[in-house]
């Protein structure tokens, strides 16, 4: 009686040992399915849905675009502009002229702090191209000593007025010369409307679109295109970005 009563304990704790046995290991199991999962989630962006389908969601990338301005810095159009460009998070790149800088350096170097990108555009928005090399060198240099003086900061990028250079140039230190894609013709514009149809049909990635802080029109111009081409998943960058940078 005594050895039946044993064999029957034995034999409930040999099965409870492998029921046991059994529910750690599907434990241990789901931990591992779990952890995988999380690793997804973290390490490569991945989204995990039903079965073992895993979607990335950082497949499609911003396009990048700039926005650039050129003759400032306005005393009436240059500071409202900034605030818009700050409230939408926006970085451009400006082009100042030497004796504008003179004139409002507190404004200039607003621009520098909020972390613009600023050029060269001449002193007086001479045609370089017309001058000789030494005089056209000599503006030119003389607005990078301006600049610096407002912002701290040597320009490294020119856009010529007109898009003209000079052939013969030889700066010092050297300079990137910067022109457009994308010409929104706002300096002869007043009517939004047709500023912005000068721009958002051309758009595109790595584009360069010329504005001028100068007018009501080209800041009301410039907050729509920067509206418009967010939501179509453009990315606002300086410069030196869509120069040095396309990776």
């Amino acid at each position: 009686m005594r050895i039946r009563r044993f064999a029957c304990m034995a034999g409930l704790f040999i099965l409870d040992m492998i029921l046991l046995s059994m529910l750690c290991f599907q434990n241990r199991k789901n931990e591992e399915n779990a952890g995988l999962s999380r690793d997804r989630g973290s390490a490569g962006g991945y989204e995990v849905m039903s079965g073992d389908v895993a979607i990335s969601s950082n497949m499609q990338e911003e396009r990048k675009i700039a926005l650039t301005f050129d003759d400032g810095p306005n005393h009436i159009y240059t500071l409202p502009l900034l605030e818009g460009l700050k409230e939408r998070g926006v970085k451009a790149t400006f082009f100042l002229l030497g004796q504008e800088v003179v004139e409002k350096p507190e404004i200039a170097k607003r621009i520098a702090q909020d972390g613009h990108l600023i050029g060269n555009h001449s002193f007086y928005h001479e045609d370089l191209s017309q001058m000789e090399a030494e005089e056209a060198v000599m503006y030119v240099s003389r607005t990078n000593e301006v600049i610096y003086e407002a912002t701290g900061q040597y320009p490294q990028l020119i856009r010529p007025p007109f898009g003209r250079a000079n052939a013969n140039s030889v700066y010092e230190p050297p300079m990137v010369e910067v022109l457009w894609t994308i010409d929104s013709r706002d300096w002869e514009l007043s009517d939004v409307g047709t500023i912005m149809q000068n721009v958002l049909p051309n758009a595109k990635e790595d584009g360069i679109i010329l504005m001028h802080d100068a007018s009501a029109s080209s800041v009301q111009a410039a907050f729509a295109i920067v509206d418009s081409l967010q939501e179509q998943g453009y990315c606002f960058v300086t410069l030196d970005e869509i120069l040095f940078d396309r990776h």
